[in-house]
């Protein structure tokens, strides 16, 4: 019967691919490569985001931590992300819109100068490039128990090298609009394959279940405990949950072009900024329904151990139950789910990728504008470039030792605090300019390279004295206060930058039509 789980698996990889090149029609310019020609419907962009930051790891790990203690902490966390995505949509998106950029980048450009542009460019797409690798090696784990279960033994290799060249086939072809389209169908399958499981589970545990689990604080939301290092340390804390949250998700959704580019493709500033909030909603109740399956499946195996069920850890409880608790071809269909969130943020990085590549750094370089032939092909060409460096980087990683989910974390936190505090620099300290910008650029991926890998807190935990790194949200705040002071401080010393009227690009979202936004020139001062 596993042979029809494979048959499953096998025709949705083709379909996938299939579908979105059907769904992208054909791209006649790079910027209808990189955003769509901004004609994306704000739904679809809205899912597409969602997709883009679940990886495989958040599918099965958020059900193995419900089940071990964690309760609906990621549910906690995921309404920090929500203020954030406000604030971004309120803040920086206008910013983008009406600019009418490409890349979020270039508003750096347009404030302080190319060398920033350039400069932020490159740390995004070199970040991107360590943090993809891992994840994308990080995907193929589970992937590779699945296929172990199938009866198909396979190395690590193998797994990352298929998942490149399928998703590749209509990134490369297909452009953005390719990528949001699966992104959207691949979101609906892993999400319906968790409200399946919970269909199943509550059939199997009863009103009882649900009890006995409220009763163990399975469902429990709130992190009180406020003890500073608990704060610090905790990435569960109510403050961190919320507060510190929310500056994460402000760096990682309003200065990180992997999200940003997204947004950038749909129709209006008001799409926009609906397609940025509903994200967190959407986030939010899909937290919300891991949680859920992790706590049923507390109920269902009476609360034992990960041991006693004969699991190595926590994040095979969920892909055990796909396999061992479903009919044959919905457990085909689930996995096929987890294959289409390691497809859907893959794709989304190397679109992105490409995107900053040729719209930030190649650009710049070009004294006269190339023609959108030479652009679009460029593009096609960087996505083919990065998709090789990621698969070569995530075999090279296999190869090594350590924790690839704690690895893949803690990548963001030396360059997320620098990134969003430029664009802050560039809204807040009018006087700062391009020299100061690139200064407190540096000086903070330093300071905090320095801080993610040396800085430790005491936290006592069942007797034991134990140092433990600062939760990843404070990481953001951090990075930010560094910039802003190193600006803040250098801008000082010398007088303010005259700052000559330029043109800036206005939306007037009032217009309706398919397009909404009828575009027109205005004066903005810097």
């Amino acid at each position: 019967m596993r042979q029809l789980d494979l048959v499953v698996i096998v025709v949705y990889l083709v379909a996938i691919a299939v579908i979105g090149l059907r769904l992208a029609g054909r791209q006649r310019t790079s910027k209808d490569y990189f955003v769509g020609e901004s004609g994306m419907p704000w739904w679809t962009v809205s899912f597409s985001v969602v997709a883009t930051e679940t990886s495989v790891l958040t599918v099965i790990s958020v059900p193995g931590g419900a089940y071990s203690g964690q309760g609906f902490g990621n549910v906690e966390l995921a309404l920090g992300y929500v203020v954030g995505r406000v604030v971004v949509a309120t803040v920086l998106i206008p910013l983008y819109k009406r600019g009418g950029f490409v890349s979020a980048y270039q508003y750096l450009g347009t404030r302080f100068g190319l060398r920033l542009q350039g400069l932020a460019s490159v740390t995004f797409v070199f970040t991107r490039l360590l943090a993809e690798g891992v994840r994308l090696f990080a995907s193929a784990i589970p992937i590779k128990l699945l296929l172990d279960e199938f009866g198909v033994h396979t190395s690590y290799r193998v797994i990352i090298i298929v998942l490149t060249v399928i998703t590749v086939v209509y990134t490369y072809l297909g452009g953005i609009k390719a990528v949001i389209w699966t992104d959207a169908i691949q979101m609906g399958l892993y999400l319906g394959g968790a409200v399946l499981a919970i269909a199943v589970l509550s059939a199997h545990v009863g009103g009882a279940g649900y009890a006995r689990a409220l009763h163990a604080g399975q469902f429990r939301l709130f992190d009180t405990d406020f003890a500073l290092a608990h704060i610090l340390t905790s990435p569960f804390a109510l403050p961190t949950a919320i507060l510190g949250g929310a500056i994460f998700a402000m760096a990682s959704h309003g200065s990180d072009q992997l999200i940003v580019q997204r947004i950038l493709a749909t129709r209006s500033l008001r799409d926009g900024q609906k397609a940025m909030i509903a994200s967190g909603v959407f986030v939010t109740f899909q937290f919300a329904a891991f949680s859920l399956v992790g706590a049923l499946l507390w109920s269902y195996n009476q609360g034992k151990s990960f041991q006693e069920l004969g699991l190595s850890s926590s994040d095979n409880l969920y892909p055990d139950f796909i396999l061992h608790g479903l009919p044959v071809v919905i457990s085909g269909l689930l996995v096929a789910g987890i294959l289409g969130a390691a497809m859907g943020s893959l794709s989304s990085a190397l679109n992105s990728m490409s995107n900053s590549t040729v719209a930030d750094i190649i650009h710049s370089f070009f004294r006269t504008t190339p023609s959108e032939a030479f652009l679009l092909k460029l593009a096609r060409v960087m996505t083919l470039v990065w998709a090789a460096l990621m698969a070569v980087f995530a075999c090279a990683f296999s190869a090594g030792t350590g924790n690839v989910y704690l690895t893949g974390l803690t990548i963001a936190g030396y360059t997320y605090g620098a990134l969003l505090g430029a664009f802050l620099l560039g809204r807040v300290v009018r006087r700062a300019n391009e020299t100061d910008s690139i200064v407190a650029f540096l000086v903070t991926v330093a300071v905090m390279t320095y801080i993610v890998r040396e800085v430790k807190i005491d936290v006592t935990t069942a007797g034991a004295t134990v140092p433990t790194a600062i939760a990843a949200q404070w990481l953001v705040p951090i990075g930010v206060v560094a910039t802003l002071v190193v600006g803040g401080l250098m801008s000082l010393s010398h007088r303010a930058p005259e700052s000559p009227a330029t043109p800036q690009v206005r939306v007037d979202d009032d217009e309706p039509g398919p397009g909404e936004g009828r575009v027109t020139t205005a004066t903005h001062r810097n």
